[in-house]
């Protein structure tokens, strides 16, 4: 469900969708529970639950607060999604940076546990019988698993952001040789 209202966010809102995976999380959450009517104070898991029942309504006040998402990054030197992804890349090295210079063991060990702790989980699930009552539960702890799964392999060797501006970039050179 995390990623599933992430993709919906990023249809109709691609530069509060692109924020989403960032540094500017935060204010890209509050400006869409603002929007379908949230707190702008909300947690991420209530914007994904709102975001499931979503009205037309609430689809255009998406749209709206991309609009005024998009004037304060302009005022803040942020024109495109290109901008946002610079961000969250700079973002990403300088962590990488830091795991280098402190030689911090914190983030191979999580990522180590939290990869033991997905696939150890979908494997229960695929030789058990869930516990009647724990189907929920599980589908929130494998649910949850497998983004943060999805964190550190972007962490670790790269996000497709990059790859996808590498495409479009091959694209382009094509195209301007024809």
């Amino acid at each position: 469900m995390t990623s599933d209202w992430k993709s919906l966010v990023g249809k109709l809102a691609p530069m509060l969708g692109t924020a989403l995976g960032g540094p500017l999380a935060g204010t890209a959450i509050a400006a869409v529970a603002k929007a379908i009517g949230l707190d702008d104070k909300a947690e991420e898991d209530q914007v994904a639950e709102a975001l499931a029942k979503v009205t037309p309504e609430q689809m255009l006040a998406i749209k709206n607060a991309e609009a005024e998402f998009k004037v304060k990054m302009a005022e803040l030197g942020f024109k495109n999604t290109e901008d946002l992804e610079q961000i969250a890349a700079g973002d990403r090295a300088n962590a990488r940076q830091r795991e280098m210079q402190v030689k911090d063991w914190t983030p191979r060990i999580l990522a180590y546990g939290v990869t033991a702790g997905f696939f150890g989980l979908l494997s229960f699930m695929l030789r058990r019988e869930v516990p009647a009552g724990s189907t929920d539960v599980l589908n929130v702890m494998v649910g949850s698993l497998g983004t943060a799964w999805i964190s550190i392999v972007s962490y670790y060797f790269g996000s497709s952001a990059g790859s996808a501006r590498k495409t479009e970039i091959m694209k382009q050179q094509g195209e301007a040789a024809k």
